[in-house]
């Protein structure tokens, strides 16, 4: 029995500018080219600052991981927001880590 994908986020970081654009635009670069279905948004601070009700939503997709900057900051954005991100989430740091790192777990199947 084949297992249900991971529900992909990328967040582009609009407003804060902190993540390398060179590194933001090769992950969306290679998601794009990928046969895989994913989300994008422009600003996960400013969505949790605004209380957004698509962070609910997102929280509650099951295998999730997110393309973002700090684990912790992405986990307290959600916090924030009233939707607790599930423990088995995978956040990805475009700050710290390389976009081959980051797009190889993004895309990777679990069996």
């Amino acid at each position: 029995m084949p297992s249900t994908p991971a529900t992909i986020l990328y967040c582009r970081c609009a407003y804060a500018q902190v993540v390398p654009t060179g590194v933001k635009n090769d992950v969306l670069q290679q998601l794009c080219a990928s046969e895989a279905s994913f989300e994008t948004v422009s600003d996960l601070c400013e969505m949790a600052a605004h209380r957004d009700p698509r962070l609910q939503a997102i929280a509650s997709c099951g295998k999730l991981r997110i393309a973002a900057c700090y684990p912790r900051a992405v986990k307290g954005l959600f916090q924030q927001a009233g939707s607790p991100l599930p423990a088995d989430t995978e956040i990805l740091n475009m700050r710290t880590q390389t976009a081959a790192e980051i797009t190889e777990s993004l895309l990777r199947t679990d069996s």
